[in-house]
């Protein structure tokens, strides 16, 4: 049986701290404003230098969480966990597959249905940030 370790509290807090503002603010903006960005979108993906470094950007920071976070018990540690692998794998696609997310992007802002999911998932997202910032900033007793 392994052994928790003694910095995965403190490690997770800290994880918590930064990731969950961003994604709290950061989604919650896009879920509101997502029909909207269809321009952004389309600037983004009109030099190809743009997603590749944004892909490399997003892979970078997946591969620190994964780095140095590598816990799996309780759910905030799970939640940041997956959320690097998340970031990774996304920024990997970005940079080997630009077309194939501008088409999902562009697929997705046209549909009614997947708009409606895409607003779902940013909402849940939302919900993931303001738990890690909660987690992350409460006031924590000491010994």
């Amino acid at each position: 049986m392994s052994q928790v370790n003694p910095d995965s509290a403190p490690r997770t807090r800290a994880f918590a701290r930064v990731i969950g503002p961003f994604v709290a603010l950061a989604t919650l903006i896009v879920a509101i404003r997502l029909p909207d960005l269809t321009g952004l979108i389309d600037d983004l993906f009109a030099n190809a230098v743009l997603p590749w470094i944004l892909g490399a950007m997003m892979l970078v920071a997946g591969l620190i969480v994964i780095a140095f976070h590598q816990y799996w018990r309780g759910v905030t540690a799970v939640l940041i966990s997956l959320f690097g692998w998340f970031v990774a794998l996304r920024g990997l696609t970005l940079m080997a597959f630009p077309s194939a997310i501008e088409t999902g992007a562009g697929d997705t802002l046209a549909s009614p249905g997947l708009l409606l999911a895409a607003r779902i998932f940013f909402g849940l997202m939302t919900c993931m940030g303001l738990w890690l910032t909660y987690v992350g900033w409460r006031r924590v007793a000491t010994a």
